[in-house]
């Protein structure tokens, strides 16, 4: 069975090309098989993405613009590890109150993936949360958060939305079908 190894390459140079607000852009050299190498990528914190799941087989979805594809997209719960020293499980705790309002008792990690590692290296990791239940919150969101709308989908649905190109988040199409995947 395929399996992704870790590699260890010495890096000569490292230049921050651009400081942004949430990732970088970066410039590295690195030798690769005896020739020395220029790679520029975004360097982004990771994130977590959480697939609420009710009792009915349904998962919880968030409808949310996106500016750089110019859509709104239904997606997961999803936020970026960008709290010094919180765990990724709390960050998916997070995440899933802050932009739904519910909290869950029962957590389980799915699956990780690179997002574009061509030239980004951000990595998100799916949980699942099962006993939903919502607490609401009043926290202030700002900007594409505040007006994000909720749906509960049947999975089997969801799923069929992504097969059809019709939701195209990339954290609710691989977190969807490897839930999917694992409930068969």
């Amino acid at each position: 069975m395929p399996k992704d190894q870790r590699a260890s390459l010495s890096v000569s140079k490292r230049d921050v090309v651009f400081k942004g607000k949430i990732w970088d852009i970066v410039s590295e050299t690195f030798e690769y098989n005896g020739t020395a190498l220029v790679r520029e990528f975004v360097a982004h914190p990771g994130a977590v993405a959480v697939i609420a799941q009710n009792e009915n087989d349904e998962v919880l979805l968030i409808k949310q613009y996106r500016h750089p594809v110019r859509e709104y997209l239904w997606e997961i719960p999803a936020g970026l590890l960008d709290v010094p020293g919180e765990s990724r499980l709390e960050a998916a705790k997070r995440e899933l109150l802050e932009e739904t309002g519910y909290i869950a008792d029962h957590w389980e990690e799915l699956i990780s993936f690179h997002t574009t590692p061509g030239g980004n290296d951000e990595t998100i990791t799916v949980f699942v949360a099962k006993q939903v239940r919502h607490q609401g919150h009043d926290l202030e969101l700002e900007g594409e958060e505040t007006d994000l709308e909720l749906r509960w989908v049947p999975l089997a649905d969801a799923v069929q939305s992504v097969l059809n190109s019709e939701m195209r988040s990339p954290s609710a199409g691989y977190g969807l079908m490897a839930l999917a995947l694992k409930n068969v």
